[in-house]
């Protein structure tokens, strides 16, 4: 544990909030209130609203300027809880980080509609763009170019124009780097799980999905499908769990033998079980932003994050009216999903938010 170079503390206060079966939050009711109270997105949403707003009158800080940071799936409940806030509870918010979020993952049918395989492929090329000392601005904006355009058109016109389809193949092992038996086979349709078993197949190791480069060894290399944990989850809980509980019992010195949960398989699993979470969170983002122009948020992604991947993000941008459009601001990094640990992205990133804070 060392302190965060680049912490938010000098231009504002900040106040985290674990919800119910997270870090040593935890439910008084049995369980089957608690998962009808707890375990769902909307429940979920209010309960942690009414937490904020009986924490601003708690603390005599409603005329504040307020900000809600949300990240994975705090990002989707971030544009949620402050439409929520602003018009069931009568708080309004200052600003809405969203980092790596949880936005709009209903992309719809892979056999119909080009997005999911428009969403993968530019972060996907990320990765192998990093791995080979490539990866830029400019060289990430050709990509997303050509995945809004060549690429959702041969998508879309499928086995009808052979050509097209043909050089689609090509243009993706190039970007890629990937095997183009693979790639054919696929043909060009980059399947998250399938990618990540083939990408690193030949070092016997399995990509993350919260960033491709981070690997472990395959522990089932034979298996026709990934077994066991993300290799970012499997390495994570542990050091992670080691250093925020000493942090809290020594350094803080509030003593408890409480069970410290980094990552609830009970929680995750009864979410993402919730067919209401793949509606995403943009009917919300589009209401809260309309209830309130001044309202701004800034949304930011790293480029080779295929959990919460940023194609997602710049499609939902791109589809905002006009009128709206100019309140959210999307920001790529190099990196995956917890991007931020780099200290350059943590400096940037700090820098984005502070100017939020001081011209909104």
């Amino acid at each position: 544990m060392t302190d965060n170079p680049g912490t938010w503390l000098d231009f504002t206060d900040l106040v985290f909030i674990d919800p119910i079966g997270t870090g040593f939050s935890k439910s008084l009711v049995d369980e089957v209130q608690t998962k009808r109270l707890f375990y769902a997105p909307t429940p979920d949403v209010e309960y942690l609203s009414l937490v904020i707003y009986k924490w601003l009158v708690k603390n005599d800080r409603l005329l504040d300027k307020k900000y809600l940071m949300g990240e994975s799936y705090g990002g989707y409940r971030g544009p949620r809880m402050t439409h929520y806030l602003q018009t069931q509870l009568g708080v309004g918010v200052n600003g809405l980080v969203l980092v790596s979020p949880y936005l709009n993952p209903d992309e719809g049918d892979g056999n119909l509609s080009p997005i999911p395989w428009m969403v993968n492929l530019p972060a996907i090329t990320a990765a192998h763009l990093e791995s080979q000392g490539k990866l830029t601005d400019d060289a990430m904006s050709r990509v997303s170019a050509y995945t809004e355009g060549e690429y959702a058109s041969a998508l879309i016109a499928g086995i009808s124009n052979k050509p097209a389809t043909d050089a689609m193949i090509a243009k993706v092992v190039e970007m890629t780097g990937l095997n183009p038996t693979f790639v054919r086979n696929s043909g060009g349709r980059l399947d998250k799980g399938a990618y990540l078993r083939e990408v690193h197949r030949d070092k016997g190791e399995i990509g993350s999905v919260y960033d491709p480069n981070v690997t472990l060894p395959d522990p089932y290399p034979y298996s026709p499908d990934q077994q066991g944990r993300d290799p970012i989850l499997e390495s994570m809980v542990a050091p992670l769990t080691t250093s925020i509980v000493d942090f809290i019992t020594h350094t803080v010195c509030w003593k408890t033998d409480a069970r410290y949960y980094a990552l609830s398989d009970e929680v995750n699993g009864a979410w993402y079980r919730n067919a209401e979470l793949r509606k995403g969170a943009v009917e919300d983002l589009r209401g809260a932003i309309s209830a309130d122009p001044k309202l701004q948020v800034l949304i930011a992604h790293g480029w080779s994050d295929l959990s919460c991947p940023l194609m997602g993000s710049l499609l939902t941008q791109n589809q905002l009216p006009e009128k709206l459009a100019g309140q959210v601001q999307v920001k790529p990094y190099p990196g995956g999903h917890m991007f931020y640990t780099r200290t350059s992205n943590g400096d940037a990133l700090h820098e984005a938010a502070a100017k939020m804070v001081a011209t909104h």
